[in-house]
């Protein structure tokens, strides 16, 4: 579910969907993506204005492959973080 050319999809989490209520939204999106460009985005598709933005490069994990001695680095990804001006919304997350 790919949302825009750099917005590859929205992180669903108890923790971020909690936050939505604050208006903090949680995304997954490509590594060459920066806050300045998240932001007309989100500003072209959803008509939603963007006051600030966090974005965190997370490094990939090693995990096992099953019944082998091999193990596999899973590659590192960007989370990005963005918060919406009072009283907007995006209605991406389920709500419960």
């Amino acid at each position: 579910m790919r949302l825009a050319n750099s917005i590859i999809k929205p992180i669903v989490t108890e923790k971020s969907v909690a936050k939505t209520a604050d208006g903090w939204y949680t995304f997954k999106v490509t590594m060459n993506a920066s806050k300045g460009l998240i932001a007309k985005e989100l500003k072209e598709t959803y008509n939603v204005d963007v006051i600030d933005a966090k974005t965190m490069i997370l490094p990939g994990k090693v995990r096992r492959i099953l019944k082998t001695r091999k193990y596999k680095k899973t590659p590192s990804w960007k989370k990005m973080v963005v918060k919406l001006k009072k009283g907007q919304k995006l209605d991406l997350f389920p709500i419960e």
